[in-house]
């Protein structure tokens, strides 16, 4: 096994009642170093080429955009909400060609994310079960 492989394990015990997985992940902080890791990836991995090409030159402002986002989705304070009201996930990535290639590409690189910032693996499996139903509800064309 490489730090490319995503390990899949059984759910282990809820976050205690009352935390979000804000808190449980570390607060903004870790959300902060789970995002740049993300972008950071994208750069450096050769096999999420058409990801980092679905993103343009620049990834300054998608890092701003997702860690506003993850820090409200997560629990946190609802940054993203505030700039631009609702996310509308989808209607926002429309100009963007996704297929199953950047979906995969998309969950892959936040799977080694999470684990190179040390996620708790549990929490990482739920959080990439949600990331992909996303993801692929977020595909705008088949293939």
């Amino acid at each position: 096994m490489n730090d490319k492989t995503i390990l899949i394990r059984e759910p282990e015990e809820p976050a205690p009642a009352g935390q979000t997985v804000f808190d449980v992940i570390g607060g903004e902080a870790r959300v902060r170093e789970l995002v740049d890791r993300f972008y950071d990836l994208m750069d450096l991995d050769a096999d999420l080429a058409e990801l980092r090409a679905a993103h343009g030159p620049s990834l300054d402002q998608a890092r701003e955009k997702l860690f506003w986002f993850l820090c409200g989705w997560m629990g946190g304070p609802d940054y993203y909400i505030r700039r631009f009201g609702h996310p509308r996930l989808r209607a926002r990535h429309l100009p963007f060609s996704i297929g199953t290639t950047e979906r995969d590409q998309w969950v892959v690189c936040m799977g080694r994310a999470m684990q190179q910032v040390g996620v708790e693996p549990a929490l990482a499996d739920k959080l990439l079960a949600s990331f992909y139903n996303t993801a692929d509800w977020m595909r705008n064309r088949p293939e």
